[in-house]
């Protein structure tokens, strides 16, 4: 019986030069999280039992981005073979399937996982598998390496590019380079593998022979393009970013929320749609937001960190920054900012206004072009609103303050001390009328001008 243990491998020691940035590449996000955070989340779903990135160049910027994970280093890199070879000491004893995968390659999916440990769990007259490869049938085969799949079904070997010949560049059966070994039998079949090709390098494919030679069976698994795509430039970060939009609008859609335009509403890794969800044309979610059943985020809003309650309505033109903890049916209305504050049910931020580090309760009335100012320069300071609290439109609330429940402040107000529960608190100077004041300074300034 195959042990059912899996180990996963994945290569993250590239330099990553062609996207010409200081970030290591597997770091750059998908969906605002690390490409190599997609793989690890995806691996601890299939179960994984131990997981060993390998790092080189920039290793000290993956190793301080990941936890939960063990690491190997790779120095010189001298290709794929090797840099598996580098992983022995981390998985000495172990038993069962190593599965390796790539940092820059995220979206593989643990449905295509679980397919690969399956067919690893297959025997051949009673061995088990020594080999599962990740193919895919792309619309330009392009210079990928091919897998060549015998009569039976087996691969016999693999063959990159630059070493193939015509007939057999003619395949479309593409290797990812995605495997699930026999973690028993990989050391040692990577030591009978030898850098004699046009990369003088250590090519991982040339397991399949050895396998083969060994007796044991190496079979393919296909899996949609879109799951296998290898970031190493700008523009393939951005279709990654495109194939991860399409597959969370349509996660979107199928939970029961309505995208207006969805082309144009941009999901991050994490974000929760309820069911009866209204989203409008050209709304962004950054990482951190759920959204309640019911609630209607309106056009051109901006919204990261921020939990929405059932039946609240959003923007247009807002902007829900980390924090903001919204109850149920609240408003949030255009060119309103809200942050680190917590809005009761039924509350309305209608126009013009930035509330952060507040409490604002429910059934509250924030006027238009209310300002918590809850920063001295130094230090941030929190504003309380009461429940059924209404706020002038102009206020300045200076923060630390209370405003108390069912209290009324004047429209224009200045508040830097309390106001108690029913009060109506105002700061405004007495108002003066000088009659017939605007005609003799028009008449003046005309002589003046000759306006």
């Amino acid at each position: 019986m195959i042990d059912n243990s899996v180990a996963a491998i994945i290569l993250a020691a590239g330099r990553g030069t062609r996207m010409k940035s200081d970030l290591h590449k597997v770091l750059h996000p998908v969906g605002g999280r690390p490409m190599i955070s997609h793989l690890i989340a995806t691996l601890t779903e299939v179960g994984v039992d131990q997981k060993v990135v390998v790092t080189g160049s920039g290793r000290d910027q993956v190793e301080a981005a990941l936890g939960d994970v063990d690491f190997a280093v790779q120095d010189p890199q001298l290709g794929t073979g090797h840099a598996v070879k580098c992983t022995k000491a981390a998985l000495a004893g172990f038993k069962g399937t190593a599965l390796i995968l790539y940092g820059d390659v995220p979206l593989v999916s643990a449905a295509v996982m679980q397919s690969m440990l399956d067919a690893r769990a297959m025997s051949m007259g009673g061995v088990p598998m020594g080999a599962v490869v990740l193919g895919f049938r792309p619309d330009d085969a392009a210079a990928y390496g091919r897998l060549l799949v015998d009569g039976d079904g087996y691969v016999e070997r693999i063959v990159e590019f630059k070493d193939a010949n015509e007939a057999e560049r003619a395949v479309d059966f593409c290797n990812s380079g995605i495997m699930a070994v026999d973690a028993e039998d990989l050391f040692a079949w990577l030591d009978e593998i030898d850098n004699e090709n046009a990369a003088g390098e250590y090519y991982l494919t040339d397991i399949v022979k050895v396998a083969r030679d060994h007796g044991r069976g190496v079979v393919a698994i296909e899996a949609p393009e879109s799951e296998v795509l290898g970031v190493n430039s700008r523009e393939d970060l951005a279709l990654a970013e495109a194939y991860f939009q399409g597959k969370a609008r349509r996660t979107a859609m199928q939970g029961g929320a309505t995208l207006l335009d969805p082309a144009t509403v941009w999901f991050s890794w994490d974000t929760q749609i309820g069911s009866d969800v209204t989203v409008e044309p050209n709304v962004f979610f950054g990482p951190g937001v759920t959204v309640g059943s019911g609630a209607t985020i309106r056009a051109h809003s901006h919204i990261a960190g921020a939990t929405i309650g059932e039946g609240s309505e959003i923007g247009p033109f807002a902007r829900l920054r980390p924090g903001a903890e919204l109850g149920s049916r609240v408003k949030v209305g255009n060119f309103c900012e809200v942050k680190k504050a917590t809005v009761g049910e039924g509350a309305k931020i209608n126009h013009l206004s930035y509330i952060g580090d507040a409490t604002i309760g429910a059934n509250a009335n924030i006027g238009a072009g209310t300002i918590t100012c809850n920063y001295d320069g130094f230090g941030k300071f929190q504003t309380t609103i009461g429940e059924g609290a209404f706020i002038g439109s102009n206020t300045a609330l200076v923060a630390p303050v209370t405003i108390g429940r069912g209290a009324n402040i004047g429209a224009g107000s200045t508040i830097n001390k309390d106001v108690e529960a029913d009060d109506l608190s105002l700061t405004r100077a007495p108002q003066k009328s000088l009659k017939g004041w605007a005609a003799k300074f028009r008449a003046k300034r005309s002589r003046e001008t000759g306006k």
